[in-house]
């Protein structure tokens, strides 16, 4: 894409700013797509977009990162009825669809190549973000393709490190 393709791209976009232009949004019941910060739907302007453009079937919501266990997110990819916002319960009629190529994150393997070109390994290497049952795995494939010291700490575990 040529970059004056980008600049006229995102002229098409409407930016809003503040929390009275978000609420404009739901007043106005127009199509749009409507592209909020990453999350987990746990809190912000995106639970007002919810109560509204969600509990209609004729909408779409795309989520594009990691859900985790237990947050609105993952209740709405677990495709949960009724989701709780503001106390209240409300339906979620619209259609729930996930993009999974779009995190942030890098997965176990770009995490080796990453790890690789080190010039000497770390003394202990920390895993201290992600689902336990991913986290365990990315320790095990470290320890066994590097050879490193890997780590799950607990909360509020110490460990001394050697100077």
């Amino acid at each position: 894409m040529k970059p004056e393709e980008c600049r006229a791209i995102c002229r098409i976009a409407t930016y809003v700013h503040t929390a009275e232009e978000s609420i404009a949004l739901d007043l106005n019941r127009d199509p749009k797509i409507i592209i909020s910060a990453s999350g987990m739907m746990t809190g912000g302007r995106v639970l007002h977009h919810l109560k509204v453009y969600g509990t209609q079937d004729n909408n779409t919501i795309m989520i594009t990162g990691f859900q985790a266990a237990g947050t609105r997110g993952a209740r709405m990819l677990n495709h949960e009825p009724m989701i709780k916002i503001h106390g209240d319960e409300y339906p979620i009629r619209a259609q729930v669809e996930v993009l999974t190529n779009t995190s942030a994150h890098a997965d176990y393997e770009e995490i080796l190549i990453w790890l690789k070109h080190f010039e000497k390994a770390p003394q202990k290497v920390f895993i201290t973000h992600g689902e336990p049952q991913a986290s365990l795995a990315l320790k095990e494939h470290i320890e066994k393709e590097l050879g490193w010291d890997c780590v799950l700490p607990e909360y509020l575990q110490k460990i001394e490190l050697k100077k």
